[in-house]
């Protein structure tokens, strides 16, 4: 397409006309500029009109289970109260009192029906509703508290148990952004009976690379295995078929791209693998939980690992350990890229384990996932310690002024031997081999697409008292836990629902802030 022709050239402003323009003549040859990993103004068009309306996963409803549980959350640098309130729904609440904007929530987790601002007292209950304001009749005597509750994300919605908002009161739904990779997302969260559950509390960590990287490299780069990780087999804590040389083993490899997300898989063809869990969990895998083709799927599977876009991330690992005096197990974890910066990311890690699974097992399911993905896991600092390096360059004078390209050009039909699998049971285009960079592209290209149009006026919705942006199944999107009911309290400035009245501007059964 002619510069003078391309989107980014028509419908963007001077400032940016350049870079994007740059930056789509690029991906029309399979190539990306390098500075767009350590770039502000990319970072900032991110934040606008990539995390500004997409949908952003930010948490699972396991960790919120009772009536009152919450959880801080952030959508890129926005902050977040992740809650279920006391209808037993899951509202995403954005943390900012509505009378001067100081953040309401003072402990990263707990449980409270009320959140009370540190600032002036003025208090909402966990859905949302301003229900006190201190010295009311004197200051804010004609104050409609109805229209002053929290505001929450415009739109909030589940799959599996994940949950997800959008800060766009427009767009595609989450069925729609998903498509039909939850045939993918099943496999991972629906296959034991009782479902998956967080163990722990997720663990975050600050590196100082670009988000991008890391969602890259969970696209579909198989590539690296067995060069940055080579030390993994070498000490022991995994075999040949998972940390092995990309199309060099004996396994079953597969790449899937599917309605924008993608996963890769590793298969031992007519065997019954399961991601070599233990026994004890592979009898909670119940057929009937899936399809015959999913369950098929898993059966074979050492491993699966995907990207949904644009920034959530899943590994199902096998034949790998801690220990290599001690068994292998699978593991199933989730982790989402934060950008902080331009050359900054927060990396939300969450280790999954079936719900029915003993303690004695989550435990090490646990610590297998956290030594090898956790902050100084052996797979993790592998990764990071060359993540940080192309950040670095990515910020050179040199890659700037010399238009520098990284080349995403394997598996396209000019460059690579491309098989497809037309005999896959599930849905999408799959690559009969794992040396192929096409999941990256398409990742690029629909990153690409959000930067160079505009939002055209998506503003945030308020709704009434929070309640509205609840994530209601019957359509106002919410999603209940059974068995919910009890309550507690914690030290969030915040306390039960009782008869005081915080009206008056005494302080709320409980203390607080």
């Amino acid at each position: 397409m002619p510069p003078t022709e391309s989107k980014a050239t028509a419908q963007q402003p001077d400032e940016h006309a350049d870079l994007l323009a740059e930056i789509e003549a690029s991906l029309g040859e399979g190539k990306l500029p390098l500075q767009t990993f350590n770039d502000e103004t990319v970072h900032q068009l991110e934040l606008d009109r990539l995390f500004g309306r997409e949908w952003i996963f930010v948490g699972h409803e396991s960790e919120i289970p009772e009536e009152g549980d919450y959880a801080r959350r952030y959508i890129a640098g926005d902050p977040f109260i992740f809650v279920r309130d006391m209808n037993g729904d899951v509202q995403v609440l954005f943390d900012s009192c509505r009378h001067r904007g100081a953040k309401l929530c003072r402990a990263e987790q707990g449980n409270t029906s009320h959140f009370r601002c540190p600032y002036h007292g003025w208090t909402y209950k966990n859905t949302g509703d301003l229900v006190g304001v201190p010295q009311k009749e004197i200051a804010f005597k004609n104050l409609d508290q109805s229209e002053h509750g929290l505001h929450s994300a415009p739109r909030v919605d589940s799959y599996a148990g994940l949950v997800f908002a959008s800060l766009s009161d427009s767009g595609e739904s989450l069925e729609e952004h998903l498509g039909e990779f939850t045939w993918y997302l099943d496999i991972q969260f629906k296959l034991p009976d009782g479902g998956m559950e967080v163990i722990g509390e997720p663990h975050r960590w600050v590196v100082e690379t670009n988000w991008k990287t890391g969602a890259d490299n969970f696209a579909g780069d198989s590539y690296h295995t067995g060069f940055a990780h080579h030390s993994i087999k070498q000490l022991g804590l995994g075999g040949d078929d998972t940390v092995g040389i990309a199309g060099a083993g004996e396994t079953k490899d597969r790449h899937v791209h599917c309605d924008g997300h993608t996963t890769s898989t590793r298969m031992v063809e007519g065997e019954e693998v399961f991601m070599t869990y233990p026994d004890e969990i592979v009898d909670l895998f119940n057929p009937d939980n899936v399809t015959p083709d999913q369950y098929e799927a898993a059966k074979e599977a050492l491993s699966f690992t995907g990207s949904v876009f644009p920034n959530l991330a899943f590994l199902n690992f096998g034949d790998i350990t801690d220990d290599p005096n001690k068994d292998v197990t699978g593991f199933l974890g989730v982790r989402k890229w934060r950008p902080l910066g331009p050359n900054k990311t927060e990396i939300w890690s969450w280790a999954f384990a079936p719900k029915r699974a003993s303690e004695e097992t989550k435990e090490r399911i646990y610590k297998v996932y956290m030594s090898n993905f956790g902050p100084s896991g052996n797979f993790e600092q592998d990764d990071v310690s060359i993540w940080n390096g192309i950040t670095d360059v990515a910020d050179s004078t040199f890659a700037r002024h010399h238009e520098v390209d990284l080349n995403y050009q394997m598996g396209t039909e000019e460059m690579s031997e491309v098989a497809y699998d037309e005999e896959w049971p599930g849905p999408g285009t799959v690559y009969a081999i794992n040396l192929e960079e096409v999941g990256m592209q398409k990742f690029h290209d629909q990153w690409f697409d959000h930067l160079s149009t505009p939002r055209d006026g998506d503003t945030m919705s308020r709704d009434c008292g929070g309640g509205c942006g609840s994530a209601k199944a019957d359509g106002c999107g919410s999603t209940r836990a059974d068995g919910c009911g009890s309550t507690r309290t914690d030290d969030c400035g915040s306390a039960h629902a009782d008869d005081h009245d915080p009206a008056n501007g005494s302080e709320p059964a409980g203390g607080g802030e």
